[in-house]
């Protein structure tokens, strides 16, 4: 079968995506959350501020968007950071 027609017949579809979103609780300090933006997500300092406000105003925050195995990691080292920091930070992944 000749090149043309098999990229023709391969229907190619985009992967899922997911969100990674912060939960707000009461124990967990503001600049902790910073540093967790900053980290594992990548943000600037001013994003990693404006998403921690978000959580903190709204109870949860939008981290990022991603495909599944990639939301899901991130989720793994925000548990780990935050276990190893004491602090009860929760993290829930979404279907976008």
């Amino acid at each position: 079968m000749p090149k043309s027609e098999l990229l023709q017949k391969t229907n190619l579809q985009e992967p899922r995506m997911f969100k990674v979103l912060l939960l707000n609780d009461d124990v967990t300090t503001m600049d902790f959350v910073v540093d967790v933006l900053m980290r594992v997500f990548h943000k600037n300092y001013e994003e990693a501020y404006r998403v921690m406000i978000e959580v903190h105003c709204q109870g949860s925050g939008v981290c990022g968007i991603y495909s599944q195995e990639i939301a899901l990691s991130k989720q793994k080292k925000v548990q780990n950071m935050a276990k190893m920091a004491n602090f009860p930070l929760q993290t829930r992944v979404e279907q976008e």
